[in-house]
């Protein structure tokens, strides 16, 4: 545990890094909302009031056949960093990831408050903020860890192959870290296809009117 502790400790300018990243991602994704062309917008428009009124009227999919779609989808993405953090190449890969991570969210969120306002927003608060408050800060997690492994290979190659018997250790406290970021998961995924249906189904109404 202290171990585990530590490595957190030190690795806590790779964390300011990666929020950084998702950040600046999340600000591209609003800003590419706006950049969008007048038809793009349209058809974006049509696209979310239609599933508006397909969650009004015919509501979401089974929150036990969601579940595992939504907890398998997480989990590839926690597993596909923990392979790039095996690497040296998969370091780029890593920080590619989060920044997506954030365009992605920014792109919906803005989509969202542009197309419906205050309501878009409300709509934004119940159905991506509540599982990502979570789902976030452990994927950034996971890719400081990543990113914290994949340096200390480099250094490990570059200093010869005497150090590179020290790797052990950190790779049983980073794939350790990844495996519990995963249970975790596991319990967001179910408060996503469980609790987050029927707070969108609340405020769709809304939408509609």
């Amino acid at each position: 545990m202290r171990s585990l502790k530590q490595m957190l400790k030190e690795q806590t300018p790779l964390y300011i890094f990666v929020a950084v990243l998702f950040l600046v991602g999340v600000v591209f994704g609003a800003l590419i909302v706006s950049a969008l062309t007048l038809d793009q917008q349209q058809e974006l428009g049509d696209y979310l009031s239609n599933f508006f009124v397909t969650v009004d009227q015919q509501g979401l999919p089974s929150a036990q056949d969601s579940y595992w779609s939504i907890a398998a989808f997480n989990l590839k993405w926690i597993g596909l960093i923990w392979i790039l953090g095996l690497s040296v190449i998969g370091l780029p890969g890593i920080l590619i990831l989060d920044f997506l991570k954030g365009v992605l969210i920014g792109f919906t969120v803005g989509t969202l408050v542009s197309q419906y306002s205050w309501h878009g927003m409300l709509f934004a608060l119940v159905s991506v903020a509540p599982h990502n408050l979570v789902l976030i800060p452990v994927l950034l997690v996971c890719s400081a860890a990543a990113l914290g492994f994949s340096l200390l290979m480099i250094r490990s190659r570059v200093l010869g192959q005497q150090r590179r018997t020290k790797v052990t250790h950190p790779f049983m406290m980073y794939t350790l870290l990844s495996l519990g970021m995963a249970v975790l998961v596991m319990g967001v995924s179910g408060f996503e296809a469980y609790l987050t249906p029927a707070m969108m189904r609340w405020v769709t109404p809304l939408l509609l009117r």
